[in-house]
């Protein structure tokens, strides 16, 4: 039997997850803004005379092409455009406290420990940290030309650049952007019926999550904005809160063991390209007659959503709202900041944040290092924790600048200044939106160059700056890995078996919301929609935690079977609840009461140790309730708690 590397040659797995590169179509739209915006600034600089100017716009439109990540419109325009006002903030005060010795470190520092708190917001808030603190650090490291406002100026100028070619083609592009969101959740359902009974159900339900949330958030993001009841917007939630019974009966279809008939899914996504379309006419549903109390469900909920989506008319007034009209701007706001505050996992984020960038500043305050402010620009990269495994991105930054730095010696050694940078940027630019989704450290070789070349262009260094990028990179990642990543061993456990805790104990209450008479069906739909979300975060957590060496790599691979245990609980109460629906005899508040204090003590055993743990799995109740599948995945999950 052959082997691909000898025994003591194999390299572990975590690395082999590091460097393997994800697969992902080419956006080639954002290839092409890429191009015109990086390279339109510095043509126009250069035609006036000002390439330092239009180096500097360009640098904002780089900030603007890292975050042009979302399909809808109305998102690209928070996701750039909230961003921009944070970077120009950022770099006015860096601007501000140039070359005033500890005064500097002070600020940048205080900077960077804000930028770490308000990440635990959202992604808009965090890659709007992030750029509050990118732009600080070079405001205090780079002497930066014309008066202070003019440089803001010019790097939000770029960055909303790259906002103004996405929105071109807004008004020439066919259908809504929230009616094709909510179409395609219906096909992720479809592709769910289609899975049920199979070992695909579970990959499935988690690309169900995944659209669901991205349909709410775009629906309500739209929503909040009106003042008043909009019947299209009504619409739209409406055909959201249909599908979500379809997608509730899925568990029960799946715990039955057997494959939908095909007719089911072909009418879900019948109904799919009605929603697209906006069709209101009759759609004729070609189904089966349903099989027992789970095949009731799915045709009940089926028909239901049909309705819904055909209906000539919904009243603004007699809709149901499950999922509560999103407060005002003003009070969202407060509770958000409000909630970083008073929040220990924000400051806990803040503070290792703000050491690291504080130790950098303080160590090219003390020693004289050329092009010092590459060292906490590395730093802030690679430490942002919502961003993924501290470890990994330290290892992806110091790869991706070693292949970086060999581009960027071409071309600063065959590129002459003038015009041809021009050129050489409409060949790099697209590089970056084209290997971002590969992963960290694909995006930091495609940046490399870009960040020299306009480097280059205000410092007139040449292949000088090669070294010194170099050495501040590794520079920057050292200092992260120690004071951000070795000094905070319990990272993983709040990072992590926190929130899993959290998630058990929320299931806790999922269980007796789901059968209890004193929650409204609207309630118990949020605390559903609530609890899947936070599940797919988690999810998302522990994937990144696997990238990291051991003892966390391994301890995130030991805990992964209890992720999906706890999705398949949730799943399994779900399916309870369905099947009380259609006529099953409801569980006694004994068997409530037993399944609810087994999951709370799991939750408990969870958050007070790092490590699995033995649990008594002694659960017991009349066979054919309605909660003894529920049971039996409750058991299985604290079976995979225990040590062996």
């Amino acid at each position: 039997m052959s082997r691909e590397f000898p025994i003591g040659l194999t390299p572990p797995d975590w690395l082999v997850r590091n460097l393997q590169p994800q697969q992902a179509p080419v956006n080639r739209p954002a290839v092409a803004r890429a191009a015109i915006a990086m390279s339109l600034p510095l043509a126009i600089g250069l035609a006036h005379g000002a390439p330092a100017y239009g180096a500097l716009a360009s640098m904002g439109a780089l900030s603007g092409v890292i975050g042009d990540t979302a399909d809808a419109y109305r998102m690209r325009i928070l996701n750039i455009a909230m961003p921009q006002l944070f970077g120009a903030a950022g770099l006015t005060v860096g601007s501000l406290v140039y070359g005033q010795g500890w005064v500097t470190v002070a600020a940048v520092t205080g900077v960077a420990l804000v930028s770490g708190m308000i990440s635990s917001i959202g992604a808009v808030a965090s890659v709007s940290g992030l750029l509050l603190l990118l732009n600080s650090v070079i405001g205090a490291g780079l002497p930066l030309p014309g008066v202070w406002w003019l440089a803001p100026l010019l790097m939000s100028g770029g960055g909303l650049l790259v906002l103004a070619l996405a929105l071109l083609s807004w008004p020439l592009r066919s259908g809504v952007p929230e009616r094709s969101a909510v179409a395609g959740t219906y096909r992720a359902v479809a592709d769910l019926l289609a899975a049920g009974g199979t070992d695909r159900y579970d990959a499935v339900r988690y690309a169900v999550t995944q659209s669901l949330n991205e349909s709410y958030d775009l629906v309500l993001s739209r929503r909040a904005r009106h003042h008043g009841r909009s019947p299209e917007l009504v619409r739209l939630l409406a055909q959201l809160n249909a599908i979500t019974p379809v997608a509730e009966a899925a568990p029960a279809a799946h715990q039955y063991g057997r494959e939908l008939p095909h007719e089911v899914p072909a009418a879900v996504r019948r109904l799919a390209d009605a929603v697209e379309t906006g069709h209101r006419g009759p759609i004729t549903l070609d189904l089966p007659a349903p099989e027992g109390a789970t095949g009731r469900a799915v045709d009940h909920a089926l028909r239901h959503a049909a309705e819904v989506v055909t209906a000539q008319n919904l009243d603004p007034r007699t809709m149901v709202d499950r999922l509560g009209r999103p407060a005002s701007l003003r009070v969202r706001a407060y509770r958000a900041a409000r909630n970083v505050v008073l929040s220990g996992a924000s400051w806990r984020y803040g503070l290792r944040l703000a050491l690291c960038i504080g130790i950098a500043q303080a160590l090219v305050s003390l020693v004289p290092v050329p092009r010092s402010y590459w060292v906490a620009l590395t730093i802030t990269f690679v430490l942002k924790p919502d961003f993924g495994s501290v470890f990994s991105r330290a290892l992806l930054r110091a790869l991706g600048t070693v292949a970086g730095l060999l581009v960027a010696a071409v071309v600063l050694a065959a590129v002459p200044l003038g015009w041809w940078d021009v050129a050489a940027m409409l060949v790099l630019a697209p590089l970056i939106p084209a290997l971002t989704p590969r992963g960290y450290g694909y995006q930091t070789a495609a940046i490399t160059p870009v960040i020299l070349l306009l480097s280059d262009i205000l410092n007139h260094q040449g292949t000088a700056l090669l070294i010194p990028r170099l050495v501040d990179s590794l520079m920057g990642c050292a200092i992260a890995l120690v004071a951000g990543y070795l000094l905070w061993p319990e990272s993983w456990h709040t990072r992590v078996g926190d929130r899993l805790a959290d998630a058990v104990a929320d299931t806790a209450a999922y269980v007796e919301a789901a059968f209890g008479d004193t929650t409204d069906h609207a309630a118990r739909a949020r605390m559903r929609r609530r609890l899947y979300r936070d599940l797919s975060a988690i999810r998302t957590e522990f994937q990144r935690a696997l990238t990291e060496p051991p003892p966390t790599g391994r301890r995130a691979a030991a805990w992964w079977p209890l992720v999906v245990a706890v999705e398949r609980i949730v799943d399994a109460t779900t399916a309870a609840r369905v099947r009380v629906r259609q006529g099953a005899p409801p569980p006694s508040p004994a068997e409530i009461a037993q399944v609810t204090l087994q999951l709370r003590e799991l939750s408990e055993g969870l958050r007070e140790t790092d490590v699995l743990v033995a649990v008594r799995t002694d659960l017991a109740g009349p066979a054919d309730s309605v909660l003894e599948p529920l049971r039996q995945e409750v058991a299985a999950a604290r079976a995979i708690a225990s040590p062996h």
